[in-house]
């Protein structure tokens, strides 16, 4: 949760893609309450001015709509957020918010600006030390690029063939158990709901648990039972 508020336009804001992430809603839900706020006619003059439209582009290239937001905006959006976690999450917001609004306060005495200098100087010298650590961070955490996803889906075609082919002759029904069990590991082992969410750092893992893969024991009963019952079934 770096950066959870950024500089833009000389102005604290933070942005709908990182609101969403941080209270895990999906982006385009956070969308939809910031334009349902525009499209409003009471009190839209207000909105416009706590709102500001940008653009992202997502893993395939496609540019989606997204909105920055000053500390109003937030407050606006992130009001109906109820619970625990969520209460931690708008603390920290307003940390953010607090730090760096104060940081772009300007001086108004010498001795003021000679602090601020020096406070600026260490704090550039923190940063320079951590940016190599926050870069690697941020790269491996992004989602798999295309290339790799493909080559990760294709490794795992590969891999319940070589099982499947061990088994002889095998159903598509069979079959889908294997994916069903690869693939239910592979979202395990890298903790996401989904194939598609795998991030970088956890690529050549993935990679190394599917050409180990072996179906459970749960699976190879599945599969031998559904043998067995073709077996009997008359020609």
């Amino acid at each position: 949760m770096n950066d959870l508020v950024i500089m833009k336009n000389q102005q604290a804001v933070t942005s709908s893609l990182q609101v969403a992430e941080v209270f895990d809603k999906q982006h385009k839900n956070v969308v939809q309450a910031i334009e349902n706020k525009l499209d409003s006619a009471e009190n839209s003059a207000q909105y416009d001015s706590m709102f500001s439209k940008g653009f992202y582009k997502d893993r395939s290239g496609k540019s989606n709509p997204m909105y920055y937001m000053n500390r109003d905006g937030f407050s606006f959006i992130a009001f109906g957020f109820t619970g625990k976690k969520a209460d931690a999450f708008k603390l920290k917001y307003i940390e953010a918010f607090n730090s760096m609004e104060k940081q772009v306060k300007l001086p108004t005495s010498p001795r003021e600006i000679a602090r601020l200098a020096l406070q600026a100087n260490e704090e550039t010298n923190q940063r320079l030390d951590s940016v190599e650590g926050d870069v690697k961070d941020l790269k491996e955490n992004q989602v798999i690029p295309n290339p790799e996803y493909s080559a990760l889906n294709r490794r795992v075609n590969q891999r319940v063939s070589e099982v499947a082919h061990s088994y002889g002759h095998i159903t598509q029904k069979q079959r889908g158990e294997l994916f069903k069990d690869i693939g239910s590991g592979i979202k395990k082992i890298a903790n996401v709901s989904a194939r598609s969410m795998l991030r970088k750092k956890n690529y050549q893992m993935v990679m190394d648990f599917i050409n180990d893969w072996e179906p459970s024991t749960a699976t190879k009963t599945i599969i031998r039972q559904t043998s067995l019952r073709l077996d009997k079934e008359p020609a």
